[in-house]
């Protein structure tokens, strides 16, 4: 394929360099916001090794409980390479750019047993995907260029929380689960007419299987919660269109990192 093509769908070395330092910035601040809430977690733990009476103790007798999320997402791919493509001389490479998000959710809990818990997490998570392209130009440079995709999912996560005996105020737990998501910003009918504003569309709606972990903080008036878990795509996102884009490409299945803080009273 000619270098023409390439270059009308490339973008100049100046902007992706603002993109990364832009993504950079916005990961920092994350990442500091996270660091203060962990500090005011650990003193609130100091603290409470000077109490003796246990907060909330009457917390695990109740049938059910609610409360709400607050998540930071990292999002990327799946990544499954077709193995027949005309690009396979001039395509270099297809990597994840890995993208920063966040989710809010309300959560429902049964405690089924003291250590056992059935969760039900409705909400929304705003998550940013890329793809870095890198082809071989005819004059021996190479062109290198990020697609996007945005998609707001409306998620409905349902969990199995295994949590160890609370000792005073603090319990460790593990969670394992699916959840079943509904994009709301589908770009699935956009019409790509134009070479430089292709988009690589994906289905509007996803299977994943979740597992993590976390641990609970019992406070005087309410639990705090911090926990990780990942979620794995079973679902090929892909919607084929036989571009220059999709072709070097047989599926796309999420794969994304969450990190949340949990509020229950």
């Amino acid at each position: 394929m000619g270098s023409t093509s390439y270059e009308a769908i490339g973008r100049t070395p100046m902007t992706a360099i603002q993109q990364y330092i832009h993504r950079r910035s916005t990961f920092a601040q994350i990442t500091l916001l996270m660091g203060v809430l962990l500090l005011f977690s650990a003193g609130t733990i100091r603290s409470q090794k000077n109490i003796s009476l246990d907060n909330i103790p009457k917390f695990d007798n109740r049938f059910y409980h609610f409360g709400f999320l607050l998540s930071y997402n990292q999002s990327s791919f799946y990544i499954d390479r077709a193995l027949n493509t005309t690009f396979r001389d001039s395509l270099l490479g297809i990597e994840n750019v890995p993208q920063a998000g966040f989710n809010l959710a309300l959560m429902a809990s049964l405690n089924m047993t003291k250590n056992i818990n059935l969760r039900f997490v409705p909400g929304l998570s705003f998550q940013d995907r890329g793809l870095n392209y890198r082809f071989l130009k005819a004059d021996g440079t190479i062109d290198a260029s990020v697609k996007r995709t945005e998609s707001v999912w409306l998620e409905f996560p349902l969990l199995l929380k295994l949590r160890t005996n609370r000792v005073h105020n603090f319990a460790a737990y593990a969670l394992s689960g699916a959840k079943y998501s509904l994009d709301m910003q589908s770009q699935k009918d956009v019409s790509n007419t134009v070479a430089k504003d292709i988009v690589i569309k994906l289905t509007d709606r996803d299977f994943c299987i979740e597992a993590g972990g976390g641990f609970d903080f019992f406070l005087p008036y309410f639990k705090f919660s911090i926990e990780m878990k990942a979620a794995f795509g079973m679902r090929n996102l892909l919607i084929q269109e036989n571009n220059i884009y999709t072709t070097p490409l047989e599926s796309l299945r999420t794969r994304a990192f969450v990190m949340s803080f949990c509020f229950e009273g």
